[in-house]
């Protein structure tokens, strides 16, 4: 059974071939860390998990790479504005490298709840700048590289097939209307290679080249670094459909320039996560953290879930509601798991129909309808049940194994009024006394979980 993915390159899907038999090779791009990733950002890991999972459920070995952007590069798509590592030191006052390490390791944190597997690799591009230096250095032995005065600039207009990847139009291409025009660029969609720093500037986050000291620009890490791990060419690329117009399309020409050659087979993006109408983002303010899920007991695994209710291609706008209502379905589904009992058979037919969705570009929506057919098909029994899910969720992620089925434990009478009072508040949606509420009930040395059949109390 054939595995066809979307390529946004292409604009269409193409059945998966590796470029090394059994063996793929797949750049993330990841995280800047300079503050927590929101829920949206975490919809990419998801999205690479789920995809590094149907590889691996098809027999293939796959490399992953995800990247941590620990310079600081600047804040627009064409290294303007400020910097965001040095923003977040000030922010915290704090050194940039303690700002890394902090986000650093709460990103891992929030991967871990989401049971999204380790990567082969997380490469930091502090630790990379004598390749990316390299590389700037053969762009200009090749005539792709040109010197200003804030900095080392690519050429577009050297590179033909800049822009095919988003399809952009260059010859109309109005500078201004994203980014701070520099009059001095030679052409609008020029971007920073290495930017200089200022001389007047203090900056935590410098590096000497052959230009002059200054720190690399944003795109220049994802070339340098895929390519130092995967080779040249490499299967699988992805990220956010944000990145597709100008990040994306940069790591193309830089790689090409350099190499002549073909730089990632096949290109694929996630849809945004919107709230109230607009794109979830740090910049504006508008994001919700895992924390925030948590806060109102919704447990990050029932996020998973949500994100894949949708395609990936697709987005999705999310509401405290939306998660709540995926949450009732999942524990549905772990409660009856951990009452199937073991020893069954996988079902062949369910089996069959799961694979043609996956494979169909991941179509997890329909992947989680069949694995709810399954759950209500009489015919199946219970044991062959529980292996076929067992099966299905070593792409779908749920961590179904590890649910364990409450016992039931008596429960202090004011322990039980207040654990009432809350479920009481959470119906009128009063959040800031629900979770008021579970706080006195922590206080008194019990937890409370929400669950389809109402709250549960245990002891700490």
């Amino acid at each position: 059974m054939a595995l066809e993915l979307y390529n946004t390159l292409s604009k269409q899907k193409e059945v998966f071939s590796p470029l090394r038999e059994g063996a793929v090779g797949m750049y993330n791009c990841g995280p800047t860390v300079y503050n927590y990733a929101h829920i949206g950002n975490l919809r990419s890991y998801v999205f690479a998990d789920t995809l590094r999972r149907v590889f691996e459920y098809n027999g293939l070995t796959v490399t992953q790479i995800i990247n941590l952007t620990d310079v600081g590069h600047l804040t627009g798509d064409s290294d303007e504005g400020e910097d965001k590592m040095e923003k977040g030191a000030l922010r915290e006052g704090k050194t940039a490298k303690d700002i890394s390490e902090f986000y650093t390791e709460a990103f891992f944190e929030d991967l871990a709840k989401l049971n999204i597997e380790k990567a082969d690799r997380y490469p930091k591009a502090t630790e990379h700048i004598e390749e990316q230096i390299a590389l700037i250095k053969k762009l200009e032995e090749k005539g792709f590289a040109y010197v200003l005065e804030d900095g080392v600039y690519f050429d577009t207009a050297k590179f033909p097939k800049y822009g095919d990847l988003a399809q952009l139009d260059l010859i109309g291409q109005k500078e201004g209307a994203r980014v701070e025009a520099n009059t001095e660029k030679r052409n609008p969609a020029d971007f920073t290679l290495w930017k200089f720093s200022g001389k007047e500037d203090h900056r935590q986050q410098e590096w000497p080249s052959p230009w002059g000291i200054g720190f690399p620009g944003w795109h220049i890490e994802c070339s340098a670094m895929s390519m130092k791990y995967l080779g040249e060419t490499f299967d699988i690329h992805t990220g956010g459909i944000d990145h597709i117009p100008v990040h994306h399309t940069n790591e193309i020409a830089q790689a090409e320039a350099v190499t002549g050659k073909k730089f990632v087979n096949l290109w694929m993006h996630h849809g945004f996560v919107n709230i109230e109408g607009g794109k979830m983002a740090k910049s504006a303010e508008n994001f919700v953290r895992m924390k925030s899920l948590e806060e109102k007991d919704i447990s990050p695994l029932s996020y998973r879930y949500w994100l894949l209710t949708a395609h990936y291609r697709k987005t999705i706008n999310f509401s405290f509601d939306a998660v709540l209502g995926a949450q009732t379905a999942l524990f549905k589904l772990q409660e009856l798991f951990a009452t199937l009992p073991d020893g069954g058979m996988i079902d062949e037919t369910y089996k069959r129909k799961f694979e043609e969705a996956i494979n169909d570009d991941l179509n997890t929506p329909k992947a989680i309808a069949i694995l709810w057919d399954l759950v209500h098909d009489e015919n199946v029994s219970p044991a062959d049940k529980k292996a076929t899910i067992q099966k299905f969720d070593t792409v779908l992620g749920l961590g179904l194994t590890m649910f364990k089925k409450a016992e039931t434990e008596e429960i202090p009478e004011l322990v039980q009024k207040l654990a009432d009072d809350r479920a009481l508040a959470r119906t009128n949606k009063e959040w800031e006394k629900s979770d008021a509420l579970r706080g006195e009930i922590a206080g008194m040395g019990y937890s409370v979980k929400d669950t389809p059949d109402g709250q549960k109390i245990s002891k700490l």
